[in-house]
């Protein structure tokens, strides 16, 4: 999700001509894993290599920056796999009633029945663990605790983030960069996905330049039309996307209705031939 959304900011920043194709079996992707770049007989999958072949292809969103700039770069990008990430998978696949009323039915309308009741049960185990595998390590040994230290690291990086940036529109001047990519990847989906519980998304609407930061990028790189105007506003965006999470619990709902009726039809078959070979006895 968030290096998905990585990617498509950065081609959107250097004008590389990417085709985004949505699929619903990541395991069948070329690499076996999601996002991935097909270039004519080239695969890649792994990010800084995606990355490093768009600068090779002469889309580099860091031409003009300084030496000291690229090591602030890689220094914040560090920052966020580190500080922000393990919340944002907390976030998104951990905590019970985001993970069930948002996350769960969302990947669930994207894979096709049966393995929609299994996989995003498996991906939230593997987000649980992989936290776990990092951040659980002494002098925290509970999961309570890992959750308290994870979320308190987020929103110092948050805070970072927002001092640096202060009152510019991106984090190096007027241009973006792969430091902005990288940052509205992440924050992006935390911002606008509605959450019953937003403990990370209510401290990072408390930082107004970050949110301006999203806004101004959804804007102008993802929402412009032919006339060169958003097509809608953040209301609708938001009752759009509001929408989308009622269909979803509707689906939900509906494909256990047909589980259950295909599981009386066979119960009321199986008594039927059970009643004839008694008469028949």
């Amino acid at each position: 999700m968030y290096f998905s959304a990585v990617f498509q900011a950065y081609a959107k920043f250097t004008g590389a001509p990417l085709t985004v194709n949505a699929i619903n079996k990541s395991w069948k992707a070329p690499k076996g894993e999601v996002p991935v770049l097909i270039s004519e007989d080239t695969v890649i999958s792994q990010p800084a290599k995606i990355l490093n072949f768009l600068r090779k292809q002469k889309y580099n969103a860091d031409y003009e920056l300084t030496a000291k700039q690229g090591a602030d770069t890689l220094a914040y990008i560090a920052l966020l796999e580190e500080k922000l990430l393990p919340a944002l998978l907390h976030t998104f696949w951990v905590e019970a009633e985001n993970y069930c009323s948002v996350t769960k039915p969302w990947f669930a309308s994207r894979i096709r029945f049966p393995l929609s009741l299994y996989l995003p049960g498996r991906m939230s185990r593997e987000a649980l663990n992989r936290i776990l595998l990092t951040r659980g390590g002494p002098p925290l040994y509970s999961l309570t605790e890992v959750e308290a230290q994870i979320y308190r690291d987020a929103k110092e990086c948050l805070n970072l983030l927002s001092k640096r940036l202060g009152t510019s529109q991106f984090f190096f001047g007027n241009t973006p960069s792969t430091l902005d990519a990288f940052v509205f990847g992440f924050l992006a989906p935390l911002y606008k996905v509605c959450f019953p519980r937003v403990q990370l998304q209510e401290h990072l609407k408390q930082l107004p330049n970050l949110c301006r930061f999203c806004d101004d990028i959804l804007s102008f790189y993802f929402r412009l039309g032919v006339s060169g105007h958003s097509p809608a506003g953040q209301d609708s965006v938001d009752a759009n996307l509001q929408k989308l999470t009622q269909l979803v619990n509707k689906e939900s709902n509906l494909i256990e209705k047909i589980r259950l009726s295909l599981f009386l039809c066979r119960w009321t078959t199986t008594s039927v031939r059970a009643l004839s070979i008694l008469l028949e006895s």
